[in-house]
């Protein structure tokens, strides 16, 4: 198992906290490494650290800390996988300094963030997370909540990878056909975090390229959040993305959109190519 798998598969969304405030070298840390949570499509992302008791902010599944990162980005077309992309980035570095966190894109007074964050008329922020050293034992809401979506619990390989088309489940057979070494990447992307679970993303494999779509389910789209699904498309290429660097591949990605044959709600969002 690789070093980024271990990672993923430690990490937890985090929603009780033991009370003590970050120090000022990890705040420090936050700030240098959130300026270089870049994304493939080039879109720029704002990070902000927001005081609770300060700002009037809440966010009533979250207990045993005051402080919250917030992050904006312009409305342009692709934000939506840029920001789970860029975001992820961040919240996976917050991991590896033993920083809890979880994306928190419903639960919170709306108004009262984004007015904290200064949002302007042209810009949007889907989500947020609390930070904070994560306690020892879980709230009983916490727990109640977990259990409610299976957040244990990962689709099958079959469900989420393909061979050509969306008949074809993908093996580790037909990935050497293709010249794919994958490594620990089809757990990286398995366990990426989505909203409430849900797994959205379906990759479809070809020789030399990935293709990654989004399967839709109602209600994960408005207008203070975009499509709340698309940022989980974002997570799972930034996984594939880390999976693919750690064995020494480098992917490009770019928009090419494959003739093949799409399941309902299933919609095109980007390639990886080798």
């Amino acid at each position: 198992m690789g070093e980024m798998l271990d990672l993923v598969r430690k990490r937890r969304s985090v929603r009780t906290y033991d009370g003590r405030p970050l120090s000022e070298e990890d705040m420090a840390t936050i700030r240098s490494f959130a300026k270089m949570a870049d994304n493939p499509f080039g879109l720029p992302m704002e990070f902000r650290f927001l005081k609770g008791k300060e700002n009037g902010l809440n966010c009533p599944v979250v207990v045993g800390t005051d402080l919250y990162l917030g992050a904006k980005m312009k409305r342009v077309p692709e934000f939506e996988e840029a920001y789970g992309y860029s975001f992820e980035k961040l919240i996976m570095f917050l991991e590896s300094l033993n920083i809890g966190t979880v994306w928190v894109g419903g639960t919170m007074n709306r108004d009262a963030f984004e007015k904290a964050i200064e949002l302007a008329e042209d810009e949007v922020m889907p989500c947020m997370t609390p930070l904070g050293y994560t306690a020892d034992q879980m709230a009983l809401r916490e727990k109640m909540m977990r259990k409610g979506v299976k957040a244990d619990k990962r689709k099958d390989f079959s469900e989420l990878f393909f061979c050509g088309d969306f008949d074809s489940p993908l093996t580790d057979e037909k990935a050497a056909e293709l010249g794919w070494e994958l490594g620990d990447a089809l757990e990286m992307v398995q366990w990426a975090p989505s909203a409430v679970n849900k797994q959205p993303w379906r990759l479809v494999f070809e020789e030399g390229k990935v293709h990654f779509f989004e399967k839709q389910d109602k209600g994960y789209v408005n207008h203070a959040t975009g499509d709340l699904q698309r940022i989980d498309v974002g997570i799972a290429m930034y996984h594939f993305e880390m999976a693919m660097e750690e064995i020494g591949t480098e992917i490009t990605w770019v928009k090419e959109k494959p003739e093949i044959l799409l399941p309902e709600h299933v919609i095109y969002v980007a390639t990886a190519t080798k």
